[in-house]
């Protein structure tokens, strides 16, 4: 590999693209790397992506956990949770699910209002909530236009990828 790196930009969207187009591939690993950026997607195992940076950064790797084999079959207790009963009570519902591991905020900040509550009508692209990932706010925006019929997560809650943010009624 050569050291003169290019700057490369690349927003969010592109990010998501790119992983929907590569879930959709038999490719199991895709790295892309500049002097600012450096994205690596690995089928199976939880990454960060660091978007394009001020200043560089060093690239720092969390250690991945070895599997734990178990001697026989643990039991795992039941945790309720609000997304199957949401998902019974109505099949067309539609859930806003969290792009990315982070902490959900219903408002831009703790003096403002929420930008959605219960009941809300909702359009496509309108801000839902946001995300913060390493110092880094998200802004979520509704990829359907409806109604929002629940909101499953608790304000300043950690959240995971694909974890139910809220439920939609479609419209």
């Amino acid at each position: 590999m050569r050291g003169d790196f290019r700057a490369v930009t690349i927003d969010y969207n592109e990010i998501r693209e790119l992983i929907k187009t590569l879930a959709a591939t038999d490719i199991s690993e895709f790295s892309l790397k500049s002097a600012d950026l450096e994205l690596n997607i690995r089928k199976g195992t939880v990454n960060t992506a660091l978007g394009p940076l001020a200043a560089p950064l060093p690239v720092v790797t969390a250690p991945v956990a070895a599997p734990v084999v178990a001697a026989g079959p643990t039991p795992v207790p039941e945790t309720p949770t609000a997304e199957p009963v949401a998902a019974a009570m109505d099949k067309k519902w539609l859930a806003i699910t969290s792009p990315m591991v982070g902490t959900f905020y219903r408002a831009a900040a703790p003096d403002e209002p929420s930008f959605v509550e219960k009941n809300d009508r909702i359009r496509v692209g309108q801000t839902v909530c946001i995300i913060e990932a390493m110092k880094l706010m998200n802004e979520i925006e509704a990829e359907v236009a409806g109604q929002i019929v629940e909101i499953a997560v608790a304000n300043g809650e950690p959240v995971e990828f694909g974890q139910t943010l809220m439920w939609v009624n479609p419209e």
